[in-house]
């Protein structure tokens, strides 16, 4: 059974992130609530977010600002809300990157709507497919085979993973170049929290490092982003 869409919300309005956070559970989606910037990007280091309902003024960092951040390091769609209904802000919006605007106040079901066609529209983009079906992940000159769980170098020696090493490298492969939380890939690959202490993600990332890494002690693909996980860098994750 497939895990249900999780919306996120960022509205600095506490009535209003209960209330489009009950609407949309009610229909079936998992919903996360942030209040601004910070707790935004703690909420996307954490979990695996597909789309963002995002209040255009916050404080500190506007919605503007935060649509354009979240644009340059994700593909996630973005519905803006906003108390101004103007067609300048409207085409601001949609030029930040913002995938659909819906002026305050509004019915919580046409935001329902808009989300509905927005998702739909966008998981069918080859560029924001998921790689959960693809039977072989490609990168770097590495090939990652899905079936049979192992990696095959460049110069074409095979490496079978273990079942948690190759858990991580598939969730890094589907975020390349997004620092990913150790919360979020324990959360992910293992299903459980990181208690204190816990290394268990830090040691996949060492064991994968051995792999894929000329010099594991100076990582190229898979880096430590401080104060945010590891992240895959790779120009491109190709899928067959």
């Amino acid at each position: 059974m497939s895990r249900p869409d999780h919306i996120l919300i960022v509205d600095d309005d506490p009535e209003i992130r209960q209330l489009l956070a009950t609407y949309l559970s009610e229909a079936g989606y998992q919903t996360s609530v942030a209040s601004q910037g910070a707790e935004m990007r703690k909420r996307l280091e954490e979990q695996l977010i597909d789309l963002v309902v995002l209040d255009l003024m916050l404080p500190g960092e506007d919605g503007l600002t935060l649509c354009r951040e979240l644009r340059v390091r994700s593909n996630i769609p973005v519905i803006m809300l906003t108390a101004r209904g103007t067609l300048v802000d409207r085409i601001v919006g949609l030029e930040m990157g913002a995938d659909d605007y819906l002026a305050k106040p509004f019915d919580p079901r046409e935001l329902l709507a808009r989300i509905k066609v927005v998702l739909r529209r966008t998981q069918s983009f080859p560029d924001r497919a998921r790689l959960d079906e693809a039977t072989s992940l490609r990168f770097a000159g590495w090939r990652l085979d899905t079936a049979t769980r192992q990696l095959r170098s460049p110069a074409g020696l095979v490496i079978s993973l273990g079942n948690s090493d190759y858990r991580v490298l598939r969730l890094l492969l589907q975020h390349p170049n997004r620092p990913l939380s150790r919360d979020f890939l324990l959360g992910h690959a293992f299903d459980k929290e990181r208690a204190p202490f816990d290394r268990s993600i830090d040691v996949c990332i060492s064991r994968l490092r051995q792999h894929l890494e000329d010099d594991p002690r100076a990582p190229r693909l898979i880096r430590t982003v401080r104060n945010e996980g590891y992240a895959l860098t790779v120009e491109e994750v190709q899928q067959a």
